[in-house]
Order: C-alpha cells, then sequence, then structure tokens
C-alpha cells in the first residue's frame, strides 16, 4: 500500500491536474468560487461578496466530471484508489470549470484482488461517508459511490446534505431527494436551480442515477463505469432501492457511534493546500 502523499502525488501527475485555478463549495443554492492564490499557497476569497449561480450544463458537465475522475481512481489508473472523502470541498474546477478531484489525504490503494478493508479509525465527513464505512468501519469502491450520489444530489439541488431542512419533513436532502423520486416528483429537487425545459430529462437522469448511487447496501449501489454509462445514455435505469442515512438524525447517530467507539481524526473537515513546486 502507498502513502497518502504518493498516492496524491501520482494522481496529481497523471491527471494534469497540477495548476488549478478554482476551488468550489456549495452553500445553499449557490455555489461560491474561491480563486487560488500560488503566492500564498492556500485558497483565499476571490470576492467575499461574490457567487455564481451555476446554469445546468455547467452542473451537468461536473456531474460527469467527477464521474469519469472518480472512475479512473477506480478503475484505470495503475492504482485502485479510493479517496474516502469525496465532497464538495475536494472538488477543483479549473478555468473551464472543469472539475478536478483533490484531497487524498485519506487515499487508499487496493491490490489486485482486494475488494474491502476496514479500519478502526473512520475519517471523513458526515453527510458523505457511507453506512457501512460511518457504522463499522468497512470501505470499498462502493463507499466512493455513495459520496458521489450525495454529491450529484447537492450539485442538483444546491444544497447541503447534512443540515438540509424542509417545513415538511424532517429528512436530510438525500431523504429528501428519495421522498419526492417515490411520490413521482423528483424534479422538484431542482425546483431552486436554472434548468430550461430540455435540459429536464437530464436533471431527471442525475437525480435517478444519484439515488441509486446512495443505497443503503453496498452490493445494490453501480460501480463508477456504470454510473458513467448510464449518465451518457437515455437507456432505463432501474429503480433504487432504500438509500441509507437519509434522516439527520441517523447522520448524528452514526457520528455518535463512530466517535464513541473510535478516535476522532483530525481530517473530518480537511481542506487541500497545495504547494508550489
Amino acid at each position: 500500500m502507498l502513502t497518502n502523499s504518493a498516492i496524491y502525488a501520482y494522481v496529481i501527475v497523471t491527471q494534469n491536474s497540477l495548476i488549478v485555478t478554482y476551488h468550489l463549495l456549495f452553500s445553499c443554492s449557490f455555489t461560491n468560487i474561491y480563486e487560488f492564490d500560488k503566492r500564498c499557497n492556500g485558497l483565499t476569497w476571490a470576492d467575499e461578496t461574490r457567487s455564481l449561480l451555476l446554469d445546468w450544463p455547467k452542473r451537468y458537465n461536473i456531474i460527469n466530471g467527477i464521474a469519469r475522475g472518480l472512475l479512473y481512481l477506480h478503475q484505470d489508473s495503475r492504482l485502485r484508489i479510493i479517496h474516502r472523502d469525496l465532497k464538495t470541498s475536494n472538488i477543483l474546477l479549473d478555468d473551464e470549470m472543469n472539475p478536478k478531484i483533490s484531497d487524498f489525504g485519506l487515499a487508499r490503494s487496493f491490490g489486485e484482488n482486494e475488494t474491502e478493508a476496514n479500519t478502526n479509525k473512520v475519517a471523513g465527513t458526515y453527510g458523505y461517508i457511507s453506512p457501512e464505512y460511518a457504522n463499522y468501519g468497512l470501505y470499498s469502491l462502493k463507499s466512493d459511490v455513495f459520496s458521489f450520489g450525495v454529491l450529484v444530489l447537492e450539485i442538483v439541488g444546491g444544497y447541503r446534505n447534512r443540515g438540509f431542512r424542509h417545513p415538511d419533513h424532517h429528512l436530510n436532502l438525500i431523504g429528501h431527494a428519495w421522498r419526492l423520486f417515490k411520490q413521482g416528483r423528483p424534479l422538484e429537487l431542482a425546483a431552486g436551480s436554472k434548468v430550461e425545459t430540455p435540459c429536464l430529462s437530464e436533471v431527471l437522469r442525475s437525480i435517478h442515477v444519484g439515488l441509486l448511487c446512495v443505497q443503503e447496501n453496498p452490493e445494490d449501489r453501480p460501480n463508477m463505469s456504470y454510473v458513467v454509462l448510464m449518465l451518457g445514455n437515455e437507456d432505463e435505469l432501474p429503480q433504487p432501492k432504500q438509500p441509507g442515512f437519509f434522516t439527520e438524525r441517523d447522520l448524528v447517530e452514526a457520528n455518535y457511534s463512530s466517535s464513541e467507539s473510535k478516535p476522532p481524526s483530525a481530517n473530518v473537515c480537511s481542506v487541500s493546500v497545495l504547494e508550489a513546486r
């Protein structure tokens, strides 16, 4: 198994993403853009009052780009890499709004015959990590798939999963999306986004794929090659089963259980800082 720093260097060089321009974070229905300042080797506000509401084509491009990047890590690279901390703040955007997966501080590499591993030190960000990882320390490629599904629902809806509030229920964003889907109203998830009518089929498909990725049982989740395929065609999709962690209480209880049985991680709210070479 390679060290985290070795994994990070390998991915950066192979993906040609050493020069990074933007840092992506979601806040309600807005996308705040942070500028990467090479002089101080950190992230600084480009404009404290600036916020950009991304139109759907840009959002869809980001979803597809993250999917292809994750597929590369899982299947196409020399190493099979599990990121383990995929979240909005670890997605970098270049000047053409193309996404790059960043911050490999928690990443692990798998051997050819390895399918899963476990740890007694669960580290990551609650709201994004999978139920089996949060509750039992088990992680696999399907753990990243779960995190990707959360990202998709956040990008479509423009809201964070954890801390999501709705006047009609106490579900988080995953639960809200699942509720709308079961009621035949999935497009309401994107009600606050700028979506033109011709793009509605892409929105609906993205929601459907997102829900397939956040299914509670990791065996039910698609692998990333199938995710990329589903996003890129119009074939009929399988019906998703119940998602994991679809209420805020689920997240709180998992967080409490994990902190009681495992040492806390300093990387729970990690932010990547790239050093100039």
